[in-house]
């Protein structure tokens, strides 16, 4: 395949390696069905492209480069390790082997992230461990981002990431494109890869900025996907609605320096309306299936809040009996610290508070800075100013988001002064 490289290398240039990583991925996956030799031979592409691109110039395909030198190294992989086993018995040379045309484009599927995204979802791995694999391969999230999603220490995800790998390389079970047939057992763990990918990029967990817009981006992207492939799936529409009216507010989260503006804070004419009427209607079609699950509660939750044109206006009642419905059917303890907020808006804050004390033995969220920071709130809302102040400093030196840390010491130096006041 002869490349034109014409294209010069600038910033956008590592958020385009980042995008095609998992659609190089899915290719040679499917092609070889070995995913951690296909994911070793992509990441020798990656860093091939960081050498020579720079110098060289993007190539007019990148992504058909990419998956060239990836095919490659696959291709010399399957020929050494032939002329390994048969070394003693066969001149390598004179081996029949049959290996993947190097063509790009002759079996490119039109979206092979989404086609990733369910070889990921491998029988061989527990729900959990295939979450985590796949959003390595098709979120690009680090290990650190995905323990966060977790609620699990980094070393403890690092763990349960090999050892999904080993799993699969041990099960016997190809790594290969799933049948119909299979999706919709795959469909849930997908479904919170998506979530989870959507959720990082909304809200970003670790570094100096709020939000990575291409995770938010490609996680809508995908979950539309999805839903063309499973157009009558409700949670799949659910899925989508939420994304879409909780992307909506994404231009008003934000302050001119990146400082993160709270939700009763935001301009809501900065609001995305196309967004939320489209949300809006999917969340409609979702509900008229007639079984309502996880996501399409969460988004009946967001579309709640962009209904409001006010912060005041919030009909909390509706949030709160919404969240008492979600408890029943997926609870969590992120559930339960939302659930919280409900309460303290409709009840009280005292009454928040008392809820809250029911998480702090629950080991996923203890030391999470989340529950220190809905605790300082409605601390603040009691006006206990003095265990608030004391909260959002917890809080602000337990997360690892640069915004929120600057958000939660600025609220804490906020009450001090009021204190002092």
């Amino acid at each position: 395949m002869r490349t034109v490289m014409t294209k010069p290398w600038d910033a956008t240039s590592e958020h385009l390696l980042r995008e095609l990583a998992p659609q190089v991925l899915g290719a040679v996956a499917r092609r070889f069905r070995d995913f951690s030799s296909a994911e070793d031979a992509v990441q020798e592409a990656m860093i091939a492209a960081f050498t020579r691109w720079p110098g060289e110039g993007i190539p007019d395909n990148p992504r058909g480069w990419l998956i060239q030198v990836a095919t490659r190294r696959m291709t010399d992989q399957v020929r050494s390790e032939i002329a390994r086993r048969e070394r003693e018995t066969v001149v390598a040379s004179e081996t029949d082997i049959v290996l993947p045309t190097v063509e790009i484009e002759s079996d490119m599927d039109p979206d092979d992230t989404l086609i990733l995204l369910f070889m990921c979802c491998h029988p061989a791995l527990t729900s959990s461990s295939a979450i985590a694999l796949t959003l390595r391969a098709v979120g690009g999230l680090t290990t650190a981002e995905i323990a966060n999603a977790f609620l699990v220490p980094e070393a403890t995800m690092a763990q349960r990431i090999s050892r999904a790998k080993q799993n699969i390389r041990t099960s016997g079970v190809p790594f290969r494109l799933p049948a119909p047939v299979e999706h919709a057992e795959r469909l849930p763990a997908v479904l919170h890869v998506l979530y989870l990918i959507f959720n990082e990029g909304y809200a970003s967990s670790i570094g100096a900025h709020l939000q990575r817009l291409d995770l938010a981006r490609e996680a809508i992207r995908l979950t539309r996907g999805a839903k063309a492939l499973l157009p009558d799936d409700a949670e799949v529409t659910g899925l989508l609605a939420l994304m879409l009216l909780t992307n909506a507010r994404r231009a008003a989260r934000t302050g001119p320096d990146e400082e993160l503006v709270p939700l009763d804070k935001q301009n809501r004419t900065l609001w995305d309306r196309a967004e939320i009427s489209e949300g809006s209607e999917l969340l409609t079609a979702a509900l008229s299936k007639g079984s309502v699950g996880l996501y399409q509660l969460q988004a009946a939750i967001a579309a709640v809040h962009d209904e409001a044109s006010r912060a005041e206006d919030t009909d909390w009642p509706q949030i709160l009996a919404l969240y008492e419905l979600l408890k029943r059917v997926a609870p969590s303890p992120m559930v339960t610290l939302n659930h919280a907020i409900a309460v303290a808006m409709v009840h009280g804050p005292s009454k928040g508070l008392e809820l809250l004390r029911t998480l702090d033995t629950d080991a996923r969220l203890s030391g999470h800075y989340r529950l220190d920071a809905v605790r300082a709130h409605l601390l603040e809302m009691v006006g206990d100013y003095e265990s608030a102040v004391k909260h959002y400093r917890i809080a602000a030196s337990r997360t690892t988001s640069i915004p929120e840390r600057n958000y939660l010491m600025t609220q804490a130096a906020r009450l001090a002064e009021r204190r002092l006041g």
